[in-house]
């Protein structure tokens, strides 16, 4: 997720063996103004998780959202307080999602898990179990293309559009409820896209740097030095070797309980309030 040239080549092979037909999108016009002129974060309650979204497509146009979301960042938590959101990002995997998922299961907390498409339709039945185990799904793109936003309108569209289609049918059709943009490269057209779609543009407060494998104790310390940022905290189950990822992850949950922390989901439907 961090802004770098990260994403290593395996991800533009998956994205070719898709077979998406990009131009499609690209011959769309783009999407209108969902009504929220928020450019600072934003959020707000957001839909039953498990609950299929209700679209009402037709041929060549985006679908309809299943609710109206604003167009700013979300970063705050739904519960208020002091609740935290956890976020992980990158995949689904094959072998470090159930690792994650599993703690998450031990500790009783839910996240949201950020999915590349491909991989997404690669591995339907991780996207399913996180459907299953009350977690949020949220769109990352086809190819996590951190150089989001310096490129064309027409190819922001089809990165978050072509995903977050995948993304729904490995689901079962359970709706993809945020976008973050890949390292964080956001433009006033791609979050316009998203929202329109139903899908609350999501960034973070603390970045663990997981990706760059510090060493769980950094990742851990990361996390404990930079929570008075906000409540939002950025995990990586993609990507990479993520063991270290798992490890920290193990250790700073029953860390954050220990601090009188709850967990929350990110706003959705209201505006962003820190």
């Amino acid at each position: 997720m961090r802004r770098m040239g990260k994403y290593t080549a395996h991800v533009a092979v998956l994205a070719s063996a898709v077979g998406i037909s990009l131009a499609a999108w690209g011959a769309t016009a783009l999407v209108g103004d969902d009504g929220e002129n928020a450019a600072a974060p934003g959020g707000g309650a957001a839909a039953r998780p498990g609950v299929p979204a209700q679209r009402n497509a037709e041929p060549g146009r985006p679908a309809k959202p299943a609710v109206r979301v604003p167009e700013g960042i979300a970063h705050a938590a739904e519960a208020g307080g002091r609740a935290v959101n956890i976020t992980i990002d990158d995949g689904p995997d094959p072998r470090w999602t159930p690792k994650m998922l599993d703690i998450l299961k031990e500790n009783d907390v839910k996240a949201v898990f950020c999915m590349i498409g491909p991989q997404a339709q690669q591995h339907p039945d991780l996207v399913k179990r996180v459907v299953a185990e009350g977690h949020r799904l949220c769109d990352h793109t086809m190819t996590h293309d951190t150089t989001m936003d310096r490129k064309p309108v027409a190819y922001q569209k089809r990165q978050i559009l072509d995903a977050r289609k995948l993304i729904e049918e490995a689901a079962g059709g359970v709706e993809v409820q945020y976008y973050r943009a890949p390292g964080g490269a956001f433009t006033p057209d791609s979050r316009k896209i998203a929202a329109a779609a139903g899908m609350r543009p999501l960034g973070w407060n603390v970045d663990t740097k997981d990706f760059e494998r510090p060493g769980a104790a950094a990742i851990v310390a990361t996390v404990k030095n930079e929570l008075p940022n906000g409540p939002t905290i950025l995990f990586h189950d993609g990507g990479g070797d993520r063991s270290q990822s798992v490890t920290a992850l193990r250790e700073v949950l029953p860390w954050l309980k220990e601090q009188g922390r709850t967990f929350s989901f990110p706003v959705r439907t209201a505006p962003d309030t820190p």
